[in-house]
């Protein structure tokens, strides 16, 4: 059974929440603030979690920064801010998807599939290393190394750097991009794959260059193997 993890300082609001998840045949557990919800995590494995941002003792983003130096783990952000600024801070920490409130416990519920189905594709990703110059990419263990060194992605980095590996050499539209990578449901532009690109080519150093915009479309990971041709 898969395991959520609800964080929110309104009672009513986890309530609701957690009853929904588990209607869904979903295991559900409760923190308050922040601070809690990092500690549940030290202790516990989550599939998935569902984070507030303000919260008293440490804001949802806060969390979220220091939740990702433990885990690996799916994240979902409610707030009842619905700028475009807080929605772009989030996708660049790397959550996975951004609910504004009030929202639809239903729709909640469909965005909580639609990540977990997401996490568990990643999951069955051929088991291989692959390696492009310096830059060695391990599909099973969700690792990249640059020149032998460990470089930590974001969740949502990984996911974009694998698809656009598994697609060599094909041009990829933005919008397949977000289609395929985000889920048909999620409401973002462009401009989350921009950021997510830009964030992505700082983290891989000189081997950025395998990353090639296409003026007008998207990007593709371009990679000729120079083995296969002799």
């Amino acid at each position: 059974m898969k395991r959520i993890l609800i964080v929110d300082d309104e009672d009513g609001i986890r309530q609701v929440i957690k009853e929904y998840a588990e209607f869904s045949g979903y295991e559900a557990e409760e923190a308050g603030d922040g601070m809690s919800a990092i500690g549940m995590v030290k202790l516990n494995d989550y599939d998935l979690i569902i984070m507030d941002i303000m919260m008293p003792k440490l804001d949802g983003f806060s969390a979220v920064k220091e939740i990702q130096k433990l885990k690996n783990i799916p994240i979902i952000m409610l707030s009842a801010r619905g700028e475009e600024y807080d929605k772009l801070f989030g996708f660049e920490l790397g959550i996975d998807d951004y609910v504004v409130k009030p929202f639809s416990p239903k729709e909640l519920m469909a965005r909580v599939n639609a990540v977990l189905n997401r996490a568990d594709s990643s999951d069955r990703v051929k088991s291989n290393i692959e390696k492009f110059e310096g830059l060695e990419v391990n599909f099973a263990a969700r690792t990249i190394s640059v020149d032998g060194k460990r470089v930590d992605l974001t969740p949502k980095e990984y996911d974009l750097l694998f698809y656009m590996i598994q697609n060599r050499n094909i041009a990829l539209s933005r919008e397949k991009l977000l289609t395929d990578i985000w889920g048909y449901d999620f409401f973002g532009d462009d401009r989350t794959i921009d950021t997510h690109v830009k964030n992505l080519r700082n983290c891989l150093g000189p081997y950025r260059k395998f990353i090639v915009t296409l003026r007008g479309v998207g990007y593709k990971f371009e990679f000729e193997d120079e083995s296969k041709e002799n």
